[in-house]
């Protein structure tokens, strides 16, 4: 193929892309709670806290500088102005995207599949719902995918000319999250295994030189803002990950469900294997998981052995560091495994071609060859149409619509509720798209001795959830009725987010299913 036609594929990919996040965009329910964080970060860079906004919030400064840059053009302090920016800066980093991961399936799976690896990765329902979200991912996968494909890039060539990008875009990954670390360490881990074997060494002048290179180049970029930082990271999450923070406790709110008493070390890890497994499936599906292996299974002869086991490091080191992440802080998610998806989505599709080209049928079979069946227009079209098909009503789904009752809430709270008032809502959302203050997670053990305290938001999850702050706030609503649910009529995927009035003398205004008196007692 000529580079031109290389170009009008990603073009094609690109607008495709464009069109399926700008929609997806558009009919967002709410945004994921994380970007709360996010957009406040952002504004405060806007504000000019910039010591606050870069180094002294929980979140890596990349995606609240990118917020920021968008909310520039987009205007407005509403909500969802802020909103707005958030979902501009992500669909923006999803959309160029596509040209690194193109880059990357052709490196590795060859042109005939590369279009299809970047079709196959937005056709699973998780990747545009969190591209199109208020979520970090975006910006981080876009400078990871490019920091892939430069590495790559030098393991095939050895030209120590592709390593200043790599650390550069490693960098920007990590500006974006902690786990960017994982592309220079998993390089340099590659390093380090190469003399072992005679079909990845490289001449020695060459190895120190990269090994030094790796070691010193990050610690210049990012070792600054680390220190100043103090520490990799300051989430919670990854200091756990890394051990330099306590596990969570057993009835943690971030844990899936709590742990059993007296759990053993052994089930823990168990667990945790278990959802890292699920988290995967969710990234990359079934189906997918099944063609990876043919996909890598045949594309492995394409590359040099040393490309293989620096990619064996990284899905190695992410499947373990989602074990740990579940083990540690009882959660993992396929928004956890989505590294994987980039480099497993692509090898399906590779897996696909492989299998689709096997079948020695006569003639040109709804295919172009001639004597032999293989992959035409027509079959190539019949294959996303049955991909469509399978998962189009996931991917179209609107963003995070089982919390849209919050949105409800908020609008409650704008038209009855004085803006001076403190309203709890662990979420924050209704204090967010309702532009009040109050009580959320963070503060929830304030709530009850505040004399003034008079609105309460709560989902019906909460009412019934075994956690100590959902006791807290069953506390709070007892002997109350709601004066508002939202949705009267909920589907059976959506939350019921109900809003009380402590100070009602007598229910008023209530609608819709309220909760059962065992809810609140």
């Amino acid at each position: 193929m000529t580079r031109t036609q290389h170009a009008a594929r990603v073009v094609l990919l690109m607008a495709a892309a464009a069109a399926l996040l700008g929609w997806l965009a558009a009919h967002a329910a709410i945004l994921f709670p994380d970007g709360l964080r996010y957009i406040g970060q952002a504004r405060r860079i806007a504000d000019g806290s910039w010591r606050e906004g870069l180094v002294g919030s929980v979140d890596h400064p990349v995606y609240p500088l990118a917020i920021a840059a968008a909310h520039g053009l987009v205007g407005g302090e509403s909500p969802e102005a802020w909103q707005a920016a958030a979902q501009l800066a992500s669909v923006l980093a999803g959309v160029l995207l596509v040209i690194p991961l193109y880059l990357v399936a052709d490196g590795l799976f060859g042109a005939r599949v590369a279009w299809l690896g970047c079709a196959l990765v937005y056709a699973v329902p998780l990747v545009p719902h969190v591209l199109a979200d208020v979520l970090s991912e975006g910006t981080f996968l876009l400078f990871w995918t490019w920091g892939l494909w430069t590495t790559l890039r030098f393991l095939e060539e050895g030209r120590f000319l592709w390593l200043p990008p790599t650390i550069a875009f490693g960098a920007l990954a990590y500006l974006s999250r902690p786990e960017g670390l994982l592309l220079p360490a998993a390089l340099v881990a590659a390093l380090a295994l190469m003399p072992l074997l005679r079909s990845t060494r490289l001449n020695w002048p060459r190895w120190w030189a990269a090994v030094a290179f790796l070691v010193l180049g990050p610690g210049l970029l990012v070792g600054p803002y680390i220190a100043t930082k103090g520490g990799v990271g300051t989430k919670p999450a990854i200091q756990r990950l890394l051990g330099t923070a306590p596990k969570s406790a057993a009835d943690a709110v971030e844990r899936k469900r709590p742990l059993d008493p007296g759990q053993s070390t052994a089930k823990t890890y168990l667990l945790a294997s278990k959802a890292m497994a699920e988290a995967v499936r969710e990234a990359v599906t079934l189906p997918m998981l099944v063609l990876a292996a043919v996909g890598v299974a045949a594309g492995r002869p394409r590359s040099r052995s040393r490309v293989w086991l620096f990619l064996g490091i990284v899905i190695v080191a992410a499947l373990l560091a989602l074990i740990r992440l579940h083990a540690t802080g009882g959660y993992c998610s396929g928004r956890h495994a989505m590294v994987l998806a980039l480099i497993l989505i692509p090898a399906a599709a590779r897996g696909l071609d492989t299998i689709l080209g096997a079948l020695a049928i006569p003639g040109r079979w709804l295919g172009l060859g001639e004597g032999r069946f293989t992959a035409g227009p027509a079959v190539w079209a019949l294959v996303l149409l049955a991909l469509v098909g399978r998962s189009g009503k996931d991917v179209l789904a609107p963003i995070n619509g089982e919390y849209v009752g919050y949105r409800g809430a908020a609008a409650y709270l704008r038209e009855h509720v004085p803006a001076g008032a403190r309203v709890v809502d662990v979420t924050g959302w209704s204090l967010y798209y309702g532009e009040r203050s109050g009580y959320t997670y963070a503060n929830l053990i304030e709530a009850p001795a505040d004399p003034d305290l008079r609105w309460v938001v709560v989902r019906d999850g909460h009412l019934r959830g075994p956690w100590p702050y959902c006791a807290r706030l069953r506390a709070l609503v007892a002997g109350h009725e709601p004066v508002a649910v939202y949705p009267e009529r909920p589907r059976p995927d959506e939350a019921q987010v109900f809003v009380f009035d402590l100070k009602a003398a007598t229910p008023v205004g209530a609608v819709g299913r309220r909760p059962s008196p065992a809810h609140v007692r």
